[in-house]
């Protein structure tokens, strides 16, 4: 049973986008300028296009919260897009002019996106701009409010998470998972948000080079969670195994095509003895010597730090074009290039930590309990002191 829930709403090129976030304890304090923080970071990143240069996201709470404090309904939060009032005639929710959403009417399908799939789903393969617009990649802004909302829930805990681009496109820049000491230093105001300032240069020259192509980059992105006490989770089922939320939470997002926990790539060509985390006693505490399995054993955090990376393909759309075929018409042809990023990938790792926080929180809430802040915390106290010799939160 869920504890937590999450609904976005909006699209791309609409008036606005809308989190919903139902199942906050009352009496949460939040902070208006982390979440403005964290919207700032999504719109971060060398080879983003020009609708970065459009909006300014802020929040709006509209419901669930007074006098900085949440109520224990749903939180409603609400961003503006800026964009709206250049499609207003192609998006009005009430009447468009005919004439100009024509003129916008998407017939010939991107292949890596979703207007074909989503366009048979749903009917609407003779004009896929309903599609696109809900699929786009805009839609994790409304997911990122509600991602720091629930990294400051995690924080009380003193839960913690950071986040970095390991790869852009061919080039490694981490091998294999981070470490929270890889993640140490990382500046969010950097290029392209990597734990190695001294390759950044040279990354930046790789997207310029896709830029003059007209060809687009994916990567890689880890996050890391310190602060997670062992037990939370469940080794009992398929759908509570916290692993597979995790990757099911990073999968879905735009353009992610795979996630690994841990090692979990790795290990799979090494033996049982080179693939385990052994286990001795420090300061009367469980320790590890490493962490290959990612903070995760059975479905449930062993109280290890948890580590997640999730790979991200290129954007689906390429100024250059793709080969594809006018749904119209029949007739064959280049996709065509609307403003879009060369690559996202520097705003991807708030996007990850806003995902990591949205699983966790609500895993937390699941163990914990409580619909007023006050008992969530005396629940997390007697949580500690039963976890006690073996795990302590950290100073």
């Amino acid at each position: 049973m869920r504890r937590l829930r999450f609904l976005t709403g909006g699209e791309s090129h609409g008036p606005r986008l809308t989190a919903i976030v139902e199942g906050l304890p009352a009496g949460l304090e939040l902070d208006r300028t982390g979440i403005d923080g964290w919207l700032k970071r999504r719109q971060h990143g060398f080879g983003r296009g020009g609708r970065q240069r459009i909006e300014t996201d802020i929040v709006e709470v509209t419901g669930g919260l007074r006098n900085g404090r949440t109520m224990g309904g749903p939180l409603v939060l609400e961003l503006e897009n800026q964009d709206w009032k250049n499609w207003s005639e192609v998006m009005d929710p009430w009447a468009t002019d005919q004439e100009q959403a024509q003129n916008r009417a998407v017939t010939r399908p991107r292949p890596g996106h979703a207007d074909y799939s989503g366009g048979a789903a749903t009917d609407q393969l003779e004009d896929m701009r309903n599609v696109l617009e809900r699929a786009s990649a805009r839609e994790t802004g409304a997911r990122v409010m509600a991602g720091a909302v629930c990294a400051r829930l995690l924080a009380r805990y003193g839960i913690v998470l950071r986040s970095a681009v390991l790869q852009l496109g061919p080039h490694v820049v981490t091998e294999g998972p981070p470490t929270w000491e890889d993640l140490a230093a990382v500046d969010f105001d950097s290029p392209l948000v990597t734990p190695r300032p001294d390759r950044e240069e040279a990354l930046v020259e790789a997207v310029r080079a896709a830029r003059t192509d007209g060809d687009t980059m994916g990567g890689v992105v880890g996050g890391v969670v310190r602060g997670l006490p062992p037990g939370l989770g469940s080794h009992t089922h398929w759908d509570r195994k916290l692993d597979g939320l995790i990757v099911h939470a990073l999968v879905s997002i735009h353009s992610v095509k795979a996630a690994a926990i841990g090692a979990g790539i790795e290990v799979a060509g090494r033996l049982g003895s080179q693939a385990h985390d052994a286990i001795h006693v420090a300061d009367g505490r469980l320790r590890r010597d490493s962490n290959r399995a990612g903070g995760l054993e059975g479905g449930v955090t062993n109280g290890e730090d948890l580590v997640a990376r999730a790979y991200f393909k290129p954007i689906s759309t390429l100024r250059k074009g793709l080969p594809s075929v006018d749904l119209t018409t029949g007739e064959t042809g280049a996709t065509a290039w609307e403003r879009s990023d060369v690559t996202a990938i520097g705003a991807a790792p708030v996007i990850v930590e806003s995902m990591l926080a949205l699983v966790l929180a609500d895993e937390l809430l699941v163990k914990l309990g409580g619909d007023a802040i006050v008992d969530t915390d005396t629940a997390w106290e007697a949580l500690c002191k039963r976890l006690e010799p073996w795990w302590r939160p950290r100073a």
